[in-house]
């Protein structure tokens, strides 16, 4: 594996060597800021590739995978349709988070524990990105977010203490024996 990251790594600066090359003798326009993006995108998407070939089978590759993919392609929005969008996508980094987290919950042990701050950080994250998407509407968005938190944080503690209750009766009944 460490051989074919090599090689991966070493194709990519010969890319990246050539372009500013042959920019510089004139012959394309090319610019810095239409390639550091790839910074993040491209160590994003091959994390996520190790993971889905069999490279890597540990799951937790998914959380920086699915976080540098998010945040290469805002930043590539950015350099495409100007740093002016900055001031409305800023939420993407909590929703970058919650991608990655959330990807690693999926695929991995299903670890509900993740659950919560793939909500809290996801939630947050699109309420306020409503300002941008003009199809959802924080004044509805938001409560229902609450709502929606609330029920699962109340049904979490009910089973919790289903589960003890479960559990006490159980050694009861064994005590009893």
């Amino acid at each position: 594996m460490r051989r074919n990251s090599n090689i991966f790594i070493g194709v990519l600066f010969i890319i990246i060597g050539t372009l500013f090359l042959v920019s510089n003798l004139g012959y394309i326009n090319f610019s810095w800021s239409y390639v550091w993006p790839l910074a993040l995108l491209v160590p994003g998407i091959y994390l996520h590739f190790s993971f889905f070939t069999g490279l890597d089978k540990n799951p937790g590759i998914l959380v920086p995978a699915g976080i540098l993919t998010t945040y290469g392609l805002l930043f590539y929005a950015n350099v495409i349709f100007g740093w002016g969008l900055m001031a409305e996508l800023w939420p993407v980094f909590l929703i970058g988070i919650s991608i990655g987290l959330f990807e690693l919950y999926i695929f991995g042990n299903r670890d509900n524990a993740l659950l919560i701050p793939i909500a809290v950080l996801g939630g947050l994250g699109l309420i306020f990105l409503t300002d941008t998407v003009y199809l959802l509407n924080r004044k509805y968005l938001a409560p229902a977010f609450l709502i929606i938190l609330g029920i699962l944080i109340i049904t979490k503690s009910n089973h919790k203490k289903d589960s003890n209750n479960k559990d006490i009766i159980e050694n009861k009944e064994e005590n009893r024996e």
